[in-house]
């Protein structure tokens, strides 16, 4: 059995099953060239400092020497990283990604008087630059997008006070990080087997998913205690972060936190306003999927430690790979031939690493610059969860190919705003095929809770914590001191709220915000809501053949930054402004409930 367990090394692991990075680089000595090549290049971007000014013509080299200095890096970095990531205990390919990071670090810091000087220029030269030379003209949006927030935008001098400032102003983000990642001491607790693990990150959640629910009580209840012993110091880490993103905000003169965090991505905020106030009208809907827990669970009282198990069982659908391809290309069918072609790519060009071997990084993702193909990293086992891993990273790397493919380079990649939104499409349609193909009740119910805990974790739980972020921001700017008492009752009120009168208010989930990494990104969570939820209604509108949704969504996916986001979504029919791509999200949610219930009954 141990043999049959056994991982096999990475130059025994078949040639079809994995990534071709010959087409990047034939060899490490291409590489290595290019390496010293781009070296050399690097200083050479410090000669235009200073000359922005001079003419249309001095602009453009200087722009265009920063922009293929920059894809250059990309190319040297994506190679090493890929290939380190194939084999981490390769110690050649740990120094190469090593060196790639350190020529990253190195063109940063040389063109990093780029976008300074691009601001301190006048309007009206910028104009005349634009008027007298056409291939400059290309580069409009990407300099407009600079210029932007320019009155937001402080002195060099100023600004330069504040870059060096900034690891002492993210002190408490570091502090944090270490103290919850390498000094909090959890217990051990009983598994599945009733033989003592040891509780970690990773552990807790894997736990949490038991079917033994004495497992999981015991795993939520000493997670707390752990956090709640050292409250008070995850308070005031949190507090000094928000104090720092309502500083800076203030310095360079928003009029919130909030606003400034929005405006990198020139997103409006009522986008976030919008959000929060039809999920907390939609609410009944998560209660209603509470309530079905709690009865097909068959509890007397539904925990929180109760809502991450599944309410069918085990696994009662399982693909391999050959057979998740096909799956695939017919769920994806509705996305039409210029897609399938994209899919062919993918699957007979080798973009795609599939199994796994030893030392080869754990998880999925989806990489590539704007010169190579858009790789997939898998570690494939067989399941219906690889399955959707497998759509989901295709679904970013045919948004990366499509953009790169209709978009000059400086175009030719997207916000992080966008990014999950095409990921997230391709799971969806795919669950409507499923359901189509799927008649078991059984089968039809586990693809039908899949879907609606996604949509729990990622609408309801992050427009939560998008809600509660929001709340320490606005209290600490009007001087509320966020102490651990005040941020554990505001915690309670609101988990409360959201799970409804289903789910019993256990005290320990009150401490859920000192765990949560993302309360010190500075407005980031909200966009895992509204990705979903864009994603859902665009899903809906291709699968239900309403007019012009293909085509739009294509021209979503061939549009990379050549806009603004919210413009760009506005291509692909959504006005994330407005509130009904969010209530078309829920009407999906509530259908899906709905069948969900109907799939029970006919089990019983």
């Amino acid at each position: 059995m141990a043999a049959a367990k056994s991982l096999p090394n990475r130059e025994d692991v078949p040639t079809h099953q994995t990534w071709d990075l010959s087409v990047i680089y034939n060899s490490n000595d291409e590489w290595e060239a290019d390496y010293k090549e781009v070296e050399n290049k690097v200083s050479e971007i410090n000669d235009y400092k200073g000359t922005l000014g001079e003419s249309a013509d001095v602009f453009l080299k200087a722009l265009e020497g920063m922009l293929n200095l920059s894809r250059k890096v990309s190319l040297i970095y994506v190679y090493a990283h890929l290939k380190n990531d194939q084999d981490t205990a390769n110690s050649t390919y740990q120094a190469m990604n090593d060196r790639a990071r350190f020529l990253i670090a190195q063109a940063q810091e040389a063109t990093s008087w780029f976008e300074p000087e691009v601001i301190e220029l006048p309007e009206a030269r910028l104009n005349e630059y634009f008027a007298e030379s056409e291939e400059l003209s290309t580069y409009k949006h990407y300099i407009e997008q600079m210029t932007a927030n320019k009155a937001h935008v402080l002195s060099s001098e100023m600004e330069a006070l504040l870059a060096g400032a900034s690891e002492v102003l993210n002190a408490s983000s570091q502090t944090f990080s270490v103290l919850n990642n390498a000094d909090l001491q959890f217990p051990k607790v009983k598994g599945e087997d009733g033989e003592e693990v040891q509780l970690s990150h990773g552990m807790y959640g894997e736990l949490l998913e038991s079917t033994d629910r004495s497992v999981r009580e015991e795993a939520f209840k000493k997670m707390y205690e752990v956090y709640e012993g050292f409250k008070n110091t995850f308070a005031s880490t949190l507090a000094a972060s928000v104090k720092n993103h309502n500083y800076q905000a203030k310095v360079h003169n928003f009029s919130s936190a909030r606003e400034a965090a929005l405006s990198d991505n020139h997103i409006p905020e009522e986008v976030h306003d919008t959000l929060i106030d039809v999920v907390n009208n939609n609410l009944h809907l998560l209660h209603r999927y509470m309530d079905l827990r709690k009865k097909v669970l068959e509890l007397d009282e539904l925990h929180m430690y109760d809502l991450y198990t599944p309410i069918t069982g085990e696994a009662s659908l399982k693909y391999g790979y050959d057979e998740a391809k096909e799956k695939t290309y017919e769920g994806l069918e509705v996305l039409g031939k210029e897609y399938k072609d994209v899919l062919d790519q993918a699957f007979n060009n080798r973009w795609i690493d599939v199994v796994e071997n030893k030392g080869k990084r754990s998880g999925a993702y989806s990489s590539g610059a704007y010169d190579t193909n858009p790789y997939i990293l898998l570690n494939w086992h067989d399941s219906l969860n690889h399955l959707y891993t497998l759509v989901h990273e295709l679904g970013h790397s045919a948004h990366s190919y499509f953009t790169r493919d209709n978009q000059p380079y400086v175009y030719g990649n997207y916000s992080i705003f966008l990014a999950e939104i095409a990921s997230t499409t391709n799971e969806n349609i795919l669950t409507d095929y499923l359901l189509e193909t799927t008649k078991d009740p059984k089968a039809r119910a586990y693809v039908l809770s899949h879907y609606l805990d996604g949509f729990k974790g990622t609408v309801f739980r992050q427009t939560q914590f998008a809600e509660f972020e929001h709340l320490m921001h606005e209290k600490a700017r009007e001087g509320q001191p966020l102490t651990a008492d005040f941020l554990s009752q505001e915690y309670r009120e609101l988990n409360s709220k959201y799970y409804g009168e289903s789910v019993e208010d256990d005290d320990a989930i009150q401490y859920e915000w000192a765990r949560i990494p993302h309360f010190y990104y500075n407005y980031y969570v909200y966009q895992y809501s509204t990705g979903f939820c864009a994603a859902t209604a665009l899903a809906d509108k291709i699968l239900k053949k309403e007019e012009g949704a293909l085509e739009d969504y294509l021209t979503y996916l061939k549009s990379g930054s050549s806009n603004y986001p919210i413009e760009v979504m506005k291509k692909a029919g959504v006005d994330m402004t407005d509130g009904d791509y969010l209530n078309r999200a829920m009407s999906v949610f509530e259908e899906r409930l709905n069948e969900l219930e109907k799939a029970l009954e006919e089990l019983n």
